[in-house]
């Protein structure tokens, strides 16, 4: 069994060294000071990995003045150009930076010609020590794939392996394979059957692990936390991304907590723990609100996505901000964490599920007030999935689980989609969560 490491500028990841943290601006590539001034933040809050997007040509001149801009303030952290759809701006850019993140099914809708496209890109990124991330999510598999083994996780992990087999029958090996999704059963599922694949190959490559549009706040923290650790306790994972539709810097606390938690540098407030009739009860005395809800998820989530369990509550107490010690059960806050974990762990749901890309230098759109609007005036609807999308990029096709979209045109403009069809476009955002609404609850009232 051979385990590869990648080496991504000055960082090396895979075979058992210390998780990567990473996040990823959500600036215009064009704003090459702001960029600049956010990737200095997200140094100085410890990311190890900053990825930016590249949408086309136009800006790879953009990634190279933003390199040198970081180079003279001698920041050297590994930046990421994130690809979509074209292999040429993969190609130009690959000079250009660390890492050259791609879903080479993107590339053409001829799988023969992506393919021819995905070997050039080989050459220049051997040529250059430029390292590649093959990044597959759930709902942008293509196609071929779907037609093949249908929308699953055993559909993810057969592309990824194709696409590995062209890496290394061109005998590429700095590489690092993604299989992302909002749904963490399914994202947990893929990891470990490309896991399983690798092993049975005797290669494996390093993992980057992320639930894909998370959400925000406590949400998003809850349902990261229950898909990486599933499988960072079980030894699958090299670097991680949090995905938060907040600002990047956010996204890092709880990236280091996981990275921390995995490597043995600091352990649960957990204090007990007592199963009966796949019932969990646990006791915590945590030093924080954050820290009981980033262990809670973490301690919980895995046996709920295997089904070792079926329900948990949470008592004990954590400390507020001014150092009191607060009852979890008295203060409503166990009740509330097992509702969160359950839904995260897609057991129970007692609130609408929402899927919201973090954002990036492709959205066109408040993405983060418009996604608090979108929650708040869909709060009341139960059994349902809504995302909330940056751009029309990747908007709709990574919102596969979704019944309802919210999808960026630019401009000021929105796209709503019913499942994967538009049903509405050209939607000014001043009024486009009113009308979302409006169409949720027409159909409900035709079900009654």
């Amino acid at each position: 069994m051979e385990k590869i490491i990648a080496k991504i500028g000055s960082i090396k990841i895979g075979s058992g060294l210390p998780i990567a943290i990473q996040t990823m601006c959500n600036t215009h590539t064009f704003d090459v000071n702001g960029t600049i001034e956010q990737c200095k933040r997200l140094y100085e809050a410890g990311s190890e990995l900053i990825r930016i997007t590249v949408p086309g040509l136009s800006d790879v001149n953009n990634i190279r003045l933003i390199k040198e801009g970081l180079k003279a303030l001698n920041i050297n952290t590994p930046i990421v150009a994130d690809i979509h759809f074209s292999s040429e701006t993969a190609i130009a850019v690959a000079p250009y930076v660390e890492k050259v993140r791609i879903n080479p099914g993107n590339f053409n809708r001829n799988h023969e010609q992506a393919r021819l496209q995905l070997a050039k890109l080989l050459d220049i990124c051997k040529q250059t020590g430029t390292a590649i991330r093959i990044g597959l999510n759930h709902g942008s598999l293509g196609e071929r794939i779907t037609n093949l083994y249908g929308n699953t996780p055993d559909a993810m992990a057969h592309a990824a392996m194709e696409w590995i087999g062209l890496c290394t029958e061109n005998n590429f090996y700095n590489l690092v394979v993604s299989l992302k999704a909002s749904n963490t059963i399914v994202m947990v599922e893929a990891y470990r059957l490309l896991t399983k694949a690798m092993q049975e190959k005797g290669l494996i490559f390093p993992l980057h692990v992320g639930v894909t549009e998370a959400g925000n706040g406590d949400s998003g923290r809850i349902k990261s936390c229950v898909g990486i650790s599933s499988l960072l306790s079980d030894g699958i994972g090299d670097t991680i991304r949090v995905s938060l539709t907040e600002e990047p810097e956010n996204e890092l606390p709880v990236a280091r907590y996981l990275a921390d938690r995995y490597r043995g540098k600091l352990n649960s407030s957990m204090t007990s723990i007592h199963i009966e009739n796949k019932k969990a009860t646990v006791i915590y005395n945590a030093p924080s609100r954050e820290r009981l809800l980033l262990d809670s998820a973490c301690d919980l989530g895995k046996s709920l996505l295997d089904k070792e369990l079926d329900n948990i509550e949470i008592k004990g107490t954590y400390k507020d901000k001014n150092g009191s010690e607060i009852s979890i059960e008295q203060s409503g806050i166990g009740a509330y964490l097992s509702d969160e974990i359950l839904q995260a762990s897609r057991r129970k749901f007692y609130k609408p599920e929402y899927i919201a890309c973090p954002g990036c230098g492709r959205t066109m759109y408040n993405l983060q007030s418009a996604f608090e609007e979108v929650k708040e005036k869909t709060s009341q609807f139960k059994n349902i999935v809504i995302a909330v999308m940056g751009c029309i990029v990747n908007g709709p096709g990574e919102m596969a689980d979704a019944d309802w979209g919210y999808v960026g045109e630019g401009n000021h403009k929105v796209t709503i989609y019913r499942k994967k069809t538009p049903v509405l476009r050209h939607i000014p955002d001043t009024e486009a969560v009113n009308r979302l609404v409006e169409l949720i609850e027409k159909e409900r009232e035709t079900e009654i």
